[in-house]
């Protein structure tokens, strides 16, 4: 695994929420519990696009949690957004460009729970109406 990439705190979070990284995913990535399903979704988002593996294994549930996760294939992660947040469930589509170059646009509806007071990724599904298609 390759270690996460350094980010300063004061720019803009990488998730997309406006925040600088210092007051969105930053607290989180170091250790911080999520407080809902959303802040947990896009804490992983940010830990994806810095190459941050050992934090998204670390909120993926045991029970659907890869064995091992590389996150050194190329692919840059250009944007998040949130469509719907509702319960234990996220709907959102991450803009992507993979190693190749070809946009891709992943759509998931993602469920999350909570074990030990902590929110976790259990699993999630492509949403009704709209597959994981290249844009």
């Amino acid at each position: 695994m390759r270690m996460a990439l350094a980010y300063p705190p004061f720019k803009s979070c990488p998730c997309g929420s406006g925040r600088s990284y210092g007051h969105c995913c930053g607290p989180l990535h170091a250790g911080a519990p999520a407080t809902t399903p959303e802040a947990l979704m896009r804490s992983r988002y940010a830990a994806y696009a810095l190459g941050n593996a050992a934090y998204v294994l670390q909120t993926w549930h045991p029970d659907t949690r890869p064995g091992t996760l590389d996150l050194r294939d190329g692919t840059r992660y250009l944007g998040l957004r949130v469509r719907r947040a509702e319960g234990r469930r996220v709907e959102f589509a991450a803009q992507l460009r993979l190693p190749d170059g070809e946009r891709y646009t992943l759509r998931e509806n993602s469920e999350f729970v909570q074990v030990d007071g902590r929110w976790l990724y259990l699993d999630g599904q492509s949403p009704a109406g709209g597959d994981s298609d290249p844009v």
